[in-house]
């Protein structure tokens, strides 16, 4: 482990299966981290560590934890790994903590969660696609199923009124690489959100209605034939909303997501299956619903997000 003093001090608000293995990476290349979780995940890793299960080795990383965003109040980095409805209270909760220069990462599904935390935060706000099998198997333990890379970059309008936050981005970037996640920088994050978002669009509500993981999905005739037209009904939005997408490419990295990530349940299937309320509506309920508003249709999200809310709503 090096010196602890050559890193920035990072927070994790939000210590699930993404904020729980980017923040266990960084503690265990030195880094210090304190994660930021509900009270059961922040008393079962204060007791035992933050347990991480590879797929040939369980490891203990012991990382400082709290349970309130206070914790982030001395923090040079704070990633957002909150889930999309509760960004803005993210947000708010950390206002009152932050320094004016602390870089905030928003690590979250969807497109709009960083220009979300930027209209309420005067800190500056980086995009962050995340390309990550995980899942939180109980408090303080979280399951690596595959690959763990990210991409950032500053928001468009941000970057034309301060040109300096390229240059952070890079250091943002170098962070994660010291600490063995492959980062790459992006300077049209605004693209690559959208690609991630077809993505989620795919996997995350057939998941949850199928109860599959994505090799199941990749080896079901009925599914894979969905699967073409998913994606160009986000196409059409994308290129709708000044985002133009190749759809020939994005089928492709669609399919080997699912190949790279074969026993990996969708976080939205983890939540259906918990009893917890899901990120469809920043989904396939977004794409449906801001196709509508550009005169799109996209019947098959809008059908996904139906019944994904179907099932998130049914009674106990």
């Amino acid at each position: 482990m090096q010196d602890d003093s050559s890193w920035p001090r990072v927070a994790v608000l939000g210590a699930g299966a993404v904020g729980g293995f980017y923040g266990g990476m960084l503690a265990r290349a030195g880094a210090p981290v304190t994660l930021i979780g509900r009270p059961a995940q922040a008393d079962a890793i204060a007791r035992d560590g933050l347990i991480v299960e590879w797929a040939d080795r369980r490891e203990t990383i012991r990382v400082a934890v709290a349970a309130d965003s206070d914790a982030a109040r001395d923090a040079d980095v704070v990633l957002v790994c909150v889930k999309t409805p509760d960004t803005e209270a993210a947000a708010r909760s950390l206002r009152p903590h932050l320094r004016a220069d602390t870089a905030v990462l928003s690590l979250q599904n969807g497109v709009d969660n960083a220009q979300r935390l930027r209209a309420v935060l005067v800190q500056p706000v980086f995009p962050t696609v995340v390309y990550l099998g995980a899942v939180n198997v109980a408090p303080g333990i979280v399951r690596h199923t595959g690959r763990g890379d990210l991409v950032l970059g500053p928001i468009a309008r941000d970057l034309a009124c301060d040109g300096s936050l390229a240059e952070r981005a890079q250091t943002l970037a170098a962070m994660f690489e010291r600490a063995g996640v492959p980062c790459v920088v992006s300077e049209t994050i605004e693209t690559d959100l959208w690609r991630k978002l077809a993505i989620n669009c795919v996997y995350n509500a057939i998941s949850a209605v199928g109860s599959a993981d994505y090799g199941r999905m990749l080896a079901h005739g009925p599914t894979t034939d969905l699967i073409p037209l998913i994606v160009a009904e986000c196409v059409e939005v994308a290129r709708a909303d000044g985002v133009m997408l190749e759809q020939a490419a994005l089928l492709q990295s669609v399919l080997a997501v699912g190949a790279a990530l074969p026993t990996q349940i969708s976080s939205t299937a983890q939540d259906v299956r918990r009893s917890r309320r899901t990120e469809i509506d920043a989904l396939n309920g977004y794409v449906a619903e801001r196709g509508a508003s550009l005169g799109v249709s996209a019947p098959i999200n809008r059908a996904l997000h139906a019944l994904v809310k179907l099932r998130e709503e049914a009674p106990d």
